[in-house]
């Protein structure tokens, strides 16, 4: 991509400068995730006015700045210095500076460096801005189809690199009916997959290089996708988000005497969505189950994955 033109960067002015950006202040800067394309014009209007960017990678960083003709100091802060270095950030900040912080791709703090140098900004009483932007998660959110009866899901971002532990990660999100959303590198995707399958026929969407050229979102039985990575050595390549899809419940599966008393306890009294809800904070149980429950006790259609 070229430096953008100077009526892209008075447009990006335009149209952020209603909002007051004071001094002081840490901006939590959002990039693109693989498409250059995809930069906001408040990102670069903040990017073109701070004092300092403050980055998980130098080099990555100068790259991305000057793909959209900006230049600015540098400040490495990446997760083997972020305590020490946030220090560093916090004085620039007493000294009435601007500071941005951005990570190599998507929003900085989440499964990225920055939530460390959030707190010690914080800490200090200083203010910190969000500017949000492109995301894989939401990415692949938005075209996964569903979530579940009520759009809930649970983040888990990255397993853990130790098999077992992963393994019992995994046998929770079994026994949990929501959607689940992973994260996952290409030299760790092969591992994931096979641990995966043991979900059997739960949906299992997966989006690689998302915003790239070479995307790819696909949906599959969570027991067919080693087979689907093992098809073309290209299908490993890239970074990836997965979501586990909610389980398929059928009415009352796995709800004890006592889950399905209180149900119709509370279905007695409530709107059917407030009830589940009230049900399953008190008894613990999935909440796609329980609904399907209520469903089934109120002679309504089931839904199902």
């Amino acid at each position: 991509m070229s430096a953008p033109s100077p009526s892209l960067l008075s447009a990006a002015a335009d149209a952020a400068r209603h909002q007051d950006h004071p001094p002081s202040t840490l901006y939590m800067v959002a990039t693109p995730i693989g498409n250059l394309a995809d930069i906001g014009l408040r990102a670069l209007y903040v990017l073109s006015m701070v004092d300092t960017v403050a980055c998980e990678d130098t080099r990555h960083t100068g790259t991305l700045l000057g793909s959209y003709g900006l230049h600015k100091p540098l400040l490495a802060v990446h997760e083997h210095n972020e305590a020490e270095a946030a220090q560093a950030v916090v004085q620039r900040l007493q000294r009435g500076e601007r500071v941005a912080y951005v990570s190599d791709a998507g929003t900085p703090g989440v499964s990225d460096p920055g939530a460390r140098l959030v707190a010690a900004v914080q800490a200090a009483g200083l203010r910190c801005v969000p500017l949000p932007g492109p995301s894989s998660i939401t990415a692949l959110l938005s075209v996964a189809g569903e979530t579940g009866w009520d759009g809930r899901f649970v983040f888990q971002g990255f397993l853990s690199s130790r098999k077992a532990e992963r393994q019992r990660q995994i046998q929770d999100m079994a026994a949990d009916g929501r959607a689940h959303l992973l994260l996952e590198a290409p030299h760790r995707i092969e591992a994931l997959a096979q641990d995966l399958a043991a979900l059997g026929d739960r949906g299992i969407s997966l989006g690689r290089e998302l915003t790239k050229q070479f995307e790819e979102v696909v949906r599959l039985p969570a027991k067919d996708l080693p087979d689907w990575l093992a098809g073309g050595p290209h299908r490993a390549r890239g970074e990836f988000a997965l979501m586990v899809h909610p389980a398929a419940a059928s009415a009352n599966e796995g709800l004890d005497a006592t889950t399905l008393r209180t149900l119709d306890v509370l279905l007695a009294e409530l709107p059917l969505k407030t009830a589940v809800k009230l049900c399953a904070d008190i008894t613990g149980q999935p909440r796609n189950a329980v609904y399907q429950a209520a469903l089934a006790r109120r002679g309504e259609d089931s839904v199902s994955d």
